[in-house]
């Protein structure tokens, strides 16, 4: 610290996009130059060793001090081995398993190259129409609190010493999920009440559990930008809580705060610092208007040592000062990518979040006989079978539901196969939904004819229906949240032949499902079971393990009830009770 300019302190605040594995680019000349000058503190999104390798080279062998750089990626849940959405792992209620999920996450990020993740996310969330719920722990504080700690105790390791430590970064800090009716990035207006016995629980538990990081969110709290937020960052995180990690934005959060009139654009910078905020992601207003801040008299140079020191303290943490490149070992990836124990594990553990939300008759398992109709089009989507964030993964490697059930049937039944439907009538709303994972269109009329053909000649049908993988996450609330419009009439006419019908229900979030429940006999909710999702639906349903998920999430029968959670205060007519 003594030996860095002021330039080069507040380098190592700037992060900026290093790749385009999932949102932004950046030319490699213009990255090369910055992290030479000692203008970069780490970048994100860089898939691959050897790319990380030679970003760590320049700035150890070619910049100021030899300072090391971080590297960040979204591993939500999982890397090249998916797990789970992490709603779904909720459901499992098994935080050791959860804790396994995040060890092998780091294992297979770390030999990647990566040394900082961003998770988890905890926020607390009771309205299904934000896309958001996948990537959470569902709505009770406690069980929030819990998994945090696991997935900070399974990122981290012990000590974040050895080579596949993974600095976990929690978020969205603070209130992300009670997002005003559940649109996305909207603003939050809350008691202090509601706010410290409902939603902040699960980030307190976080900072106990030693996290080395923390994200702030995009929203708005009671007028205040979470990222601007002295009194959340530096009051409540650092002072009440006694947190000694780093604070970094979300993505571009910085430039929000003008066009929420929280600042001017050339004060936002000074204003987000002053709060605590310690890290810039893609902004470049920390590199390009802090020095500018401090002759002005906006900031001290106090508060720029401080967040210097703070991500410094983590590179030493993280022992990147005595080995920058302990994350750069091209053999590790043989030997820990992919691995068959992973995927075993994931494999195992899919099958503990699957929730079995009806089964008259004892319709499940189902034996493995006569002939089974597969019908509808997440039925033959191996792209889509992991779920959002998941990126890291090579969606080829991964079986469909039509592969994993004539692995599993093999000669002992009769399967039959058609896709039944699209995702929804309209192409422009499917389209918007893909994110690069499409499933392939045809005319829902004789696609609707085909699957009541194969129907017919069926002894009972399965229908994998729901949300194709892109629905929930981010940018992704819904209005509507039921089953698409075509995939709701095919399985009404799927209904309508009389045979048994079974609904395997692909979802991120919780749905609507008033007809659904009426009519369908059996209902095994999958969400989205990771890389391994195909063959964990299998062994659930011909009988080689139990669907043992449990809800951590209320489903409401009606949009109408939403917000709808389990520990809402009574009324004073309990007679008339939004839960009625």
């Amino acid at each position: 610290m003594a030996e860095m300019s002021i330039e080069e302190k507040i380098g190592q605040l700037n992060l900026p996009v290093g790749g385009d594995v999932v949102s932004g680019t950046a030319q490699a000349a213009v990255l090369d130059s910055l992290i030479m000058q000692g203008k970069i503190g780490g970048f994100f999104n860089v898939k691959g060793v050897d790319a990380v390798a030679r970003f760590q080279r320049l700035a150890v062998e070619k910049g100021p001090h030899s300072i090391p750089l971080l590297v960040g990626a979204d591993v939500v849940h999982g890397y090249e081995t998916v797990f789970p959405i992490p709603l779904a792992l909720s459901c499992s209620w098994d935080s050791t398993a959860i804790a396994e999920m995040a060890r092998i996450s780091a294992i297979e990020a770390t030999a990647d190259g990566v040394n900082w993740n961003y998770s988890p996310m905890v926020d607390i969330c009771r309205d299904p129409r934000w896309g958001r719920i996948a990537e959470g722990s569902g709505e009770d504080p406690y069980l929030g609190s819990v998994l945090a700690q696991a997935y900070v105790h399974g990122y981290q390791g012990d000590g974040m010493r050895s080579d596949s430590s993974l600095m976990a970064c929690v978020k969205h800090y603070a209130l992300y999920g009670a997002a005003e009716g559940g649109r996305d990035y909207n603003g939050v207006d809350m008691s202090r009440e509601c706010m410290f016995n409902y939603y902040m629980p699960p980030y307190k538990a976080a900072a106990d559990a030693g996290v080395g990081s923390v994200m702030t969110s995009f929203n708005l709290i009671n007028g205040q930008h979470a990222t601007a937020s002295e009194w959340l960052i530096n009051g409540v995180l650092r002072n009440d809580w006694d947190f000694d990690g780093f604070v970094v934005t979300d993505y571009g959060s910085i430039d929000e705060l003008p066009i929420m009139g929280v600042a001017d654009k050339e004060d936002a910078a000074a204003v987000t610092l002053r709060a605590g905020t310690d890290m810039d992601m893609v902004t470049g207003r920390y590199l390009n208007d802090l020095k500018c801040a401090l002759e002005r008299g906006q900031v001290t140079e106090k508060m720029i040592d401080d967040a210097c020191r703070r991500i410094l303290t983590a590179k030493q943490q993280l022992g990147l000062f005595d080995d920058p490149y302990k994350y750069c070992k091209p053999e590790r990836l043989a030997k820990d990518m992919y691995t068959p124990r992973h995927r075993k594990i994931a494999r195992d553990i899919a099958a503990e979040t699957f929730v079995l939300l009806k089964n008259d008759k004892h319709l499940l398992p189902l034996q493995k006989k006569g002939r089974i109709a597969l019908i509808g089009p997440l039925a033959n989507a191996a792209n889509n079978m992991s779920g959002t964030w998941s990126g890291y993964c090579k969606h080829e490697n991964q079986k469909s539901l039509l592969e994993a059930f004539r692995d599993a049937l093999g000669t002992d039944a009769e399967l039959l196969y058609t896709q039944g439907s699209n995702i929804y009538y309209d192409e422009t709303t499917q389209q918007n939904c893909d994110w690069g994972r499409s499933i392939a269109r045809g005319n829902d009329d004789e696609m609707h004819r085909q699957a009541i053909e194969i129907a017919n000649k069926a002894d009972i049908i399965i229908c994998a229906l729901g949300e194709s993988a892109e629905m929930s996450g981010e940018s992704s609330s819904r209005a509507e949240i039921t089953i698409p419009d075509t995939q709701r009439d095919l399985l009404k006419q799927l209904y309508a032949t009389g045979k048994p019908v079974i609904l395997l229900l692909f979802t991120g979030r919780p749905l609507v499902l008033d007809w659904e429940d009426n009519h369908i006999p059996a209902i095994l909710n999958v969400w989205f079971g990771g890389s391994e999702a195909a063959d964990a639906i299998a062994d659930v349903v011909f009988g080689e393990k139990v669907p043992s998920g449990k809800l951590t999430t209320t489903w409401p029968r009606s949009i109408g009830q939403i917000p709808l959670y389990y520990n809402h205060l009574p009324s004073s007519h309990p007679d008339f009770d939004s839960t009625q």
